[in-house]
């Protein structure tokens, strides 16, 4: 590993971890049941079941890692192995970027779940918008053999995704603070957003 990669591991992906667990667990209620579809390393889902122990959280992504720190079962990255509304939650936690067409894994994400998708992504309004993702993509996956399409969307664009799928996004934050001073003058910069989308009937 070289000093980039260290660097980012212990540097970004630590705090990035523990900050958006907190804001992923504030939005869900007590004994729900999640997917993380593109479950990485199981990082942010570990945390997010030590910030909420009664939150239980399954795995799933194209490829499975062995160090892995929750249970996973690859999937083909466009067809859950999984019924309708197994459920109460998906996540997709800077996943649907990594995607031809993010409509297709969100309507399989709305199919397996019983009330909401949590949403953590990136909003590109201007080349620069896309350039600062892509570099912390290829950082953070490259490694790992991630693909990278870089599809990065913008603000009007998700929501006629999120209108196509009939689902309210709720909760839509976009300061985040995921990254420590001087790094967040560049990396923050209302790139990120978090938000639940809710299914019609749910509430908390």
């Amino acid at each position: 590993m070289n000093l980039l990669h260290r660097l980012h591991g212990e540097y970004v992906h630590q705090r990035r971890v523990r900050i958006l667990a907190g804001h992923f667990a504030a939005m869900i209620p007590p004994d729900a049941s999640l997917l993380d579809i593109g479950c990485g390393d199981g990082r942010l889902a570990q945390q997010m079941m030590i910030q909420r122990p009664n939150v239980t959280i399954t795995g799933v992504d194209t490829i499975v890692r062995p160090d892995a720190l929750i249970t996973v079962q690859a999937f083909d990255g466009v067809h859950l192995p999984f019924a309708q509304a197994t459920f109460d939650f998906v996540l997709l936690a800077d996943v649907l970027h990594h995607t031809a067409d993010p409509l297709v894994l969100l309507r399989e994400a709305a199919r397996v779940a019983r009330h909401g998708i949590l949403i953590k992504d990136h909003l590109a309004s201007c080349p620069l918008d896309r350039a600062i993702p892509s570099f912390m993509d290829w950082i953070g996956n490259a490694r790992h053999g991630v693909t990278l399409k870089y599809n990065y969307a913008t603000y009007e664009q998700w929501y006629k995704f999120f209108n196509e799928l009939h689902m309210t996004p709720s909760n839509w934050q976009t300061q985040l603070n995921l990254y420590p001073m001087p790094a967040s003058l560049l990396f923050d910069r209302r790139l990120h957003f978090v938000t639940l989308l809710e299914k019609a009937l749910y509430h908390k």
